[in-house]
């Protein structure tokens, strides 16, 4: 199992990214939300969908979840 974050800040596309919490990628700590401890991305993906409709799996530290 893993941390989860989301970005908070949306991407030029109006995603907001989910990150595992060791990724190189992971927002500054001010411009994250934590989403909790999941086994994986699918269920981080979804509790983030819960605070932006949009959100997206990062392509680099989740990219099972990542749809482009």
């Amino acid at each position: 199992m893993t941390d989860y974050y989301v970005n908070k800040q949306e991407q030029d596309n109006g995603d907001h990214e989910v990150h595992k919490s060791t990724c190189s990628w992971l927002p500054k700590e001010e411009n994250r939300q934590y989403l909790g401890y999941f086994t994986n991305c699918y269920e981080a993906v979804r509790e983030a969908k819960k605070y932006y409709s949009q959100s997206n799996g990062c392509k680099y530290c989740s990219p099972e979840c990542n749809t482009g």
